[in-house]
């Protein structure tokens, strides 16, 4: 009888211990709002959505010619809404236009244009393509 409540007090201090990485990460959208929220008011801003994609602008453009190319996008921008996102067709994104390809995509995922975005509206699929150029 002692060594059942041992084996069960063993088994309930080891099962927290053992639940995937995945059961216990923040979902995306609520990572997402962690890393651009600088106000701490739990949604993200467009303001803090184009100082975060600033800085990710600068951290991916490596080759010091001001523009980001589909390389130093890394996959965040498809070809399609690269040619988009590019009015004057030269193949790459200057920061102006990625600003603006940041605004158009917070945009798209403030469907209550509210103006904020919370960890719902960064969970649709407009809201995970900005995420995209936020991180």
């Amino acid at each position: 009888m002692a060594m059942n409540r041992t084996l069960l007090l063993a088994a309930l201090l080891v099962a927290p211990l053992a639940l995937p990485a995945s059961a216990e990460a923040k979902p995306k959208g609520d990572r997402t709002i962690a890393a651009v929220d600088t106000d701490s008011d739990g949604t993200i801003d467009l303001a803090e959505a184009k100082a975060a994609a600033g800085a990710v602008f600068d951290k991916l453009e490596k080759d010091a010619d001001g523009t980001l190319d589909t390389k130093e996008l890394q996959g965040r921008v498809s070809r399609k809404d690269l040619k988009a996102a590019d009015p004057d067709n030269d193949g790459t994104l200057t920061k102006d236009e990625y600003l603006a390809l940041v605004e158009a995509r917070f945009k798209a995922a403030d469907p209550d244009n509210d103006g904020t975005l919370d960890a719902k509206e960064l969970r649709t699929p407009a809201g995970k393509a900005l995420a995209r150029l936020l991180k």
